[in-house]
């Protein structure tokens, strides 16, 4: 089971009526997900809590966000394979139910607006989200090292967690 924590403007969209009540207690395998507007279009920015592992989706639509758990999940293991791990890098990603909650922690929240500006910075320099390599983009924010996780990119924290699953 998957505990995707969104922004208020992301479950506007979905329809806040879907969160869970209660929510579910803060978790370091949740996800946060939050809407970002990039030319006018609707962008999705996912970040695992525990790693930072974050992933970039421009121009979703409204429909696409509603249907928001198989999105998810698609868009997660994409940028899995494109950087050679296996899903089980991630606990619950399957088709098991997706649980939609409000966000819980604020140093997630801190790090995904650095991202936010990141992804803004870099679809500028392209000429536009359309110009913009999103498979660079993605990469990108994978190698970015942030003060929350102790220095380490999120791409090194996720191939650890793997290696860790490996000894059990």
């Amino acid at each position: 089971m998957v505990i995707l924590r969104c922004t208020n403007k992301l479950l506007a969209v979905i329809g806040p009526a879907l969160a869970a009540k209660p929510a579910p207690e803060p978790d370091a395998e949740d996800w946060y997900a939050n809407l970002l507007w990039f030319d006018r279009r609707k962008c999705l920015l996912l970040t695992h809590s525990a790693t930072l592992f974050s992933v970039f989706e421009a121009d979703v639509s409204a429909p696409g966000l509603r249907a928001v758990g198989p999105l998810v999940n698609r868009l997660i293991r994409r940028e899995l394979a494109r950087e050679g791990l296996p899903s089980a890098v991630f606990a619950g990603l399957g088709p098991q139910d997706l649980i939609l909650a409000k966000t819980a922690d604020r140093s997630v929240l801190g790090c995904m607006n650095d991202m936010a500006f990141l992804c803004q910075h870099a679809i500028a320099e392209s000429g536009g989200v359309m110009h913009t390599d999103l498979v660079e983009l993605n990469q990108s924010l994978r190698r970015n090292i942030n003060s929350a996780r102790g220095y380490q990119p999120p791409i090194e924290l996720a191939a650890q967690r793997l290696k860790g699953s490996d000894r059990r």
